[in-house]
């Protein structure tokens, strides 16, 4: 008899949530985005940005990047090859030349080595960045350029580059 009373109590998880699909930026959005980070000097967060979009990948793997998976020496790569986490499997993606810049200033400005993590935590307990951590300065991005966080997330990083090349093909 008490069981019954408690699942009329019990609220959904979703209840009032966006669910489903994050939507990909859109380009004026990427812009907006790069442009406030580079404004306001949040070397990292350009960086982690301009990786994420060019990666596609996932939040995860992202955050658990080293500084030597995407250099070469001292410098960054035009091309990297990483082992998701989620499928065992490697992945390639361009570096492009604005990320490129962006991710040398980061190591530069951070003074990372070979060894460290590309985006380290700021606690000590962990060596580098959480994805729920990653997950909030994302939220914090979609917040400033005055969208609603409920439709973007660390999902819509990894969806961007595709969708704008699908258009510009569709366009074609």
């Amino acid at each position: 008899m008490e069981e019954s009373s408690n699942k009329s109590n019990h609220e959904p998880w979703n209840k009032g949530k966006l669910v489903g699909q994050k939507a990909p930026f859109k380009l004026k959005e990427i812009w907006a985005i790069r442009v406030r980070l580079q404004v306001e000097h949040r070397v990292r967060e350009l960086a982690m940005f301009d990786l994420g979009l060019d990666s596609k990948l996932r939040a995860c793997d992202l955050v658990k990047l080293k500084v030597r998976d995407i250099c070469h020496g001292d410098r960054v790569a035009a091309r990297a090859i990483i082992m998701q986490q989620k499928t065992a499997r490697p992945v390639q993606f361009e570096i492009t030349g604005s990320t490129q810049e962006a991710v040398t200033a980061w190591i530069k400005d951070a003074k990372l080595r070979s060894d460290d993590y590309l985006f380290p935590s700021r606690i000590h307990n962990s060596s580098h960045l959480g994805t729920r951590q990653y997950a909030r300065i994302v939220d914090n991005w979609v917040q400033q350029i005055g969208l609603d966080p409920a439709a973007y997330g660390t999902h819509s990083m990894r969806r961007t580059k595709a969708s704008l090349i699908y258009h510009i093909r569709r366009r074609q």
